[in-house]
């Protein structure tokens, strides 16, 4: 029974086929005014109109499968354009760091070679703490006595004088910036060599004065002042700070060429935003000028 339905099968199989290839060698071998084509024009008429009503009715369902995976590819897309953002946001933030900080060390190596600095043994630091005060009196610093970093040496950073060591660990230091009213550094003008004091009065850190300077000199805005360096020969009374380091430029002075004159001073160095700076650890030649 098995074997006789196989051979039915075949039979009609090959006799289908016979069908077939003999209605294609009839359809193409005949006008187009024929049996076969009148046939196929006449099923395409009636199956057109169907067609056309199914594809109208499927059409949404197609287009919100077709949204779906339009959907799915763009936020597929978009998550790759994030993630590519996030990526080249980061490299941008980096490159930028670096480079800040590239030229504040740039800035240290300028003032270290004009002044002759290298031989004070400067220790590099970042700032990793700030007085929460509006005073700004001081900050922390992650390098301390491990680097050779004492109580009372100078610190610098690429403008010029930010202040003086008052606190050592052996990590981490604190520095009192210049703008602390304790804080009195030995000074004198570049033009002129008048000596003085620089330190903050009562006005807070904006009201550093150039002190104790003699009537006879007359200054105007803009004169550059820098540490003096020792001003005392005597033994003991060398000035912690070498000298020719840039501190601020005279901004007005109220009185002048009086015995009350009061001369006021900016700091070359932005204390507020303290980042890269160095502690000279070492005295050059006895902080002499």
């Amino acid at each position: 029974m098995y074997d006789r339905a196989v051979r039915r099968r075949r039979l009609t199989l090959a006799a289908l086929l016979a069908l077939s290839l003999l209605l294609l060698t009839a359809y193409f071998g005949e006008s187009s005014g024929g049996v076969l084509h009148s046939a196929q024009r006449g099923v395409f008429g009636v199956f057109a109109p169907i067609q056309d009503g199914a594809s109208r009715v499927l059409k949404p369902g197609r287009d919100l499968f077709g949204w779906f995976g339009d959907t799915i590819d763009a936020k597929g897309r978009v998550g790759e354009l994030e993630r590519s953002n996030r990526n080249l946001r980061a490299r941008a933030i980096a490159g930028s760091e670096a480079e800040r900080v590239n030229g504040q060390l740039r800035q240290l190596l300028n003032l270290d070679n004009a002044g002759g600095l290298a031989a004070a043994k400067p220790v590099t630091a970042r700032v990793i703490g700030q007085s929460p005060t509006v005073w700004y009196a001081s900050v922390t610093i992650n390098e301390g006595s491990n680097r050779g970093v004492k109580v009372g040496n100078p610190v610098i950073n690429g403008d010029g004088l930010v202040g003086q060591v008052s606190t050592v660990t052996g990590d981490a230091a604190v520095v009192t910036l210049i703008s602390d009213g304790e804080l009195a550094v030995p000074a004198r003008v570049s033009v002129g060599g008048a000596q003085g004091v620089a330190q903050t009065g009562a006005g807070g850190p904006e009201d550093l004065r150039l002190k104790f300077i003699a009537r006879r000199f007359r200054l105007d805005p803009g004169a550059t002042v820098v540490t003096a360096g020792t001003v005392s020969n005597s033994p003991g009374l060398e000035s912690l700070y070498p000298p020719g380091i840039p501190i601020g430029s005279v901004t007005r002075v109220e009185d002048p060429e009086t015995d009350a004159q009061k001369i006021y001073l900016r700091t070359f160095a932005d204390l507020r935003k303290l980042e890269i700076v160095q502690v000279l650890t070492s005295s050059i030649n006895g902080n002499r000028r």
